[in-house]
């Protein structure tokens, strides 16, 4: 039986004297009548909701609704938009404590009719389709990707299943939540310039938070970035090497942030202690890299927060590539308009890497894009970081013009490769004693017990020389070995040896794995983490930071014990190296007259 309720509320009523006509609200019900209390209830829900709603969604034309309480909605469901036709769970009513659901659901369902009229089109929106986490896919021109990845800290995971149902959801709590501004800020500000109207706010803390996946040992891992200390970004640039992952370089942002104390400004690029690299990365879960896993998306691509220092020591020492830092002409409404949405990236996405279509170009190409809305016109779609690099500069976004500068080096902008300093290295050692080789790469090569009567004659100058390429032998090694250790681990006929070392990989992954996507150490709450959130996170975090360091450690001498007898000499040769090495220079330093060097 279809009967029509007494009331017919008018949105129009509701606005301010100088409103448009604004729209009706009529209810009816399918099945029993309401019960008075019910029917008090719905009046209620409705005239509070409709008290909520922006002005200029109020006062708009042709939004007349007709809302239907009924019984018959499946499952869950509270309820369904067909057109000015809102279908209501009836059920809903009943519990006067509950106010809150109902104040959604009746918000969620007048959004989606709002949505899919002539005035809001929010779900169609390229930027808003950018912030909620379906952007363009960098092959297919004009198509975007089907699934979201923005899974974690979420308010209510129905909000991924369609644009339609992100646009109904936010607008619930953008209407109802205080703290949306500070755990959303890029959809606030979209959706109060919309409608030209925000309602009441709590205050926001400025600083954001990030969790540093691999922080040194002694540094706080738990990071808050205020974007006003941030002088300038850059668009940093690995260069490519012969290895297939990365023959055409990867690409990070460096954040030139200023020391404490220090007013934003250009000597704020003296400050290299301080500044962090944004940098999107494969966090590889199964022990070795796999070129198949990376083609194929196995791999979580994730956004990693790491100190410049480590950065340039990866690159230019480990991986002998050198780095370009070239400057983004970005105000600083921009700056912070950009690490805002890498915030938001860095608490909910959790993307898949693929070598081609969601690489770090691609990834970075997006956050810049979202993140600097002019830069969406700017045609910076590419799928190489050499590419967005060129078309970066070619949109006047970048000025390449620093790494011509003879002070390139001095300034920051340019990071060689330590291959040049490592050769410069050699020749020192070479014109003081007649080495066997004329290449540093060549010395390296040669067996640690090999090089050890040239260093027992080494004096101070070469000396010196010698001990930094021993270091970089040792490390080298230690990769190398890293690498045949984690084939071993693999290998199903090294299980009863490697058995104590994978366990401590796991662990270790594991650990890993926790700060990397750093919405796993909080439980509750969706968006950026607020104060109360980041205290509790605060002990949390360098608890599992330790651990870590912990575990790195464990792993490395049990993983010394599984490899073969000769690779543990090579390893032992080269430690003693180093150690003779050091000592006879701090001999040689003090019979100089030098102070005692440590």
């Amino acid at each position: 039986m279809l009967t029509r309720a007494a009331i017919v509320l008018t949105a129009a009523l509701l606005a301010p004297a100088a409103s448009a006509a604004g729209w009706a609200v009529a209810q009816q019900v399918t099945g029993e009548p309401l019960r008075p209390a019910e029917a008090i209830q719905a009046d209620l829900a409705l005239t509070a909701a409709l008290s909520r709603l922006p002005p200029a969604w109020r006062d708009a034309p042709g939004l007349d609704v007709v809302v239907d309480w009924r019984d018959d909605l499946p499952g869950a469901v509270h309820g369904r938009a067909f057109g000015a036709h809102l279908r209501m769970r009836r059920s809903l009513l009943a519990d006067a404590d509950d106010a809150q659901a109902l104040q959604r659901a009746l918000l969620h369902e007048l959004a989606h009719r709002y949505d899919h009229s002539t005035h809001g089109g929010l779900s169609r929106d390229p930027r808003l389709l950018d912030l909620a986490g379906w952007p363009q896919r960098p092959l297919r021109l004009g198509l975007r990707v089907r699934d979201n990845a923005m899974r974690d800290r979420s308010p209510d995971a129905y909000e991924r299943t369609a644009p339609a149902e992100f646009v109904a959801v936010n607008l619930e709590y953008f209407l109802l939540d205080a703290e949306y501004a500070c755990r959303r800020p890029a959809l606030h500000a979209y959706f109060a310039a919309h409608f030209g109207w925000a309602p009441p706010q709590a205050a926001c803390a400025p600083e954001l938070a990030f969790v540093e996946a691999q922080p040194e040992a002694d540094a706080a891992p738990l990071l808050m970035l205020d974007p006003a200390q941030v002088h300038a970004v850059d668009y940093l640039l690995a260069e490519g090497n012969a290895q297939p992952m990365s023959r055409w370089g990867h690409s990070m942002l460096r954040l030139v942030i200023c020391a404490p104390g220090r007013a934003p400004g250009p000597d704020c690029r003296l400050d290299l202690a301080h500044h962090r690299v944004l940098s999107f990365r494969a966090f590889v879960d199964d022990v070795q890299i796999s070129s198949l896993r990376g083609l194929t998306g196995r791999y979580p691509s994730r956004l990693f927060v790491l100190p410049l220092d480590q950065v340039i020591e990866e690159y230019t020492r480990v991986e002998l590539r050198g780095l370009q830092s070239v400057p983004l002409g970005l105000s600083p409404g921009e700056i912070a308009t950009l690490l805002t949405q890498a915030a938001s990236l860095h608490w909910s996405y959790d993307g898949r890497y693929y070598f081609i279509g969601n690489n770090c170009a691609v990834e970075t190409w997006k956050l810049l894009q979202t993140g600097v809305p002019r830069l969406a016109d700017a045609r910076l779609r590419s799928v190489t970081p050499t590419g967005l690099l060129r078309r970066l500069a070619r949109s006047g976004a970048a000025d390449l013009s620093v790494l011509d500068r003879e002070d390139a080096v001095r300034k920051g902008f340019r990071f060689p490769s330590a291959d040049a300093e490592y050769q410069a290295l050699f020749d020192v050692a070479r014109a003081a004693q007649p080495l066997p080789v004329t290449r540093y790469a060549d010395w390296l090569d040669l067996a640690p017990q090999a090089r050890a009567p040239w260093l027992d004659g080494a004096q101070l100058r070469d000396g010196a020389a010698l001990l930094v390429l021993e270091h970089a032998a040792r490390r080298r090694e230690m990769l190398r070995l890293r690498d045949v250790l984690k084939r071993q681990l693999l290998d199903p006929r090294q299980a009863a040896v490697a058995a104590p070392s994978l366990a401590t990989l796991r662990a270790m992954l594991d650990a890993g794995d926790r700060l990397s996507r750093p919405a796993q150490l909080l439980a509750d709450g969706y968006g950026l983490p607020q104060p109360d959130e980041r205290s509790m996170l605060q002990h949390d975090v360098a608890a599992r930071a330790q651990r870590l360091h912990g575990l790195r450690a464990q792993l490395e001498d049990e993983g010394r014990m599984a490899l073969t007898p000769q690779a543990q000499a090579r390893i032992a040769a080269l430690e003693r190296n180093v150690e003779v090495l050091g000592a006879r220079l701090r001999t040689l330093h003090r019979e100089a007259g030098g102070l005692e060097l440590d």
